[in-house]
């Protein structure tokens, strides 16, 4: 039995022939549970969300900043004629630095039935979109000895360990529904 990149797990079956003596079928593949993401990067950190909350990826247009309105909100820009709310996540997960200016960035748009207006995201680049066994992602309740502001302020609902080359990444996998509940 191993695990391949594609998380699933290949298992060779015993079969009875008809004389009685046991054969070896062809493998038999089975479903290891697994959570789709889109990866991205805030800064010099990787961050993903389930790719359900995401509708598309947009490259950025003109942000028009709102008076009044919190720090983590940038502004509004017009999306194929809809008013779209645009996020700034940095705030939320204590990323410093200032984002990178223009063509360099993304909106990731919301697919959120909930909400009265659509929501961007922005991020600095879009990377890939994966699929990662459950078993390589810590939860809230696995994750009290790293002390990042997301887990601190309770927008991460995990951080996905990713093999790499070199070692290993960690992804912060962003609850989007506790960082919109927070600017309520």
């Amino acid at each position: 039995m191993f695990e391949s990149e594609s998380a699933m797990e290949v298992q060779e079956t015993d079969v009875e022939s008809d004389d009685g003596t046991e054969q070896t079928d062809s493998p038999e593949v089975e479903d290891v549970p697994t959570k789709q993401v889109v990866e991205f990067r805030l800064g010099e950190d990787y961050c993903a969300v389930d790719i359900d909350q995401v509708d598309s990826i947009v490259e950025i247009k003109k942000v028009t900043r709102i008076p009044r309105t919190p720090d983590s909100i940038d502004g509004v820009m017009d999306l194929r004629g809809e008013t779209t709310a645009i996020i700034n996540p940095r705030t939320f997960l204590g990323i410093e630095g200032e984002p990178p200016e223009g063509d360099e960035q993304n909106i990731l748009v919301l697919d959120r039935p909930d909400d009265k207006q659509k929501i961007g995201i922005r991020v600095d680049e879009v990377l890939e979109v994966t699929d990662h066994p459950e078993s390589k992602i810590d939860t809230d309740e696995d994750l009290s000895d790293l002390d990042t502001r997301g887990i601190e302020e309770q927008i991460s609902r995990g951080i996905i360990r990713k093999q790499n080359g070199d070692g290993l990444d960690l992804v912060v996998w962003i609850d989007i529904d506790a960082i919109i509940g927070q600017l309520k």
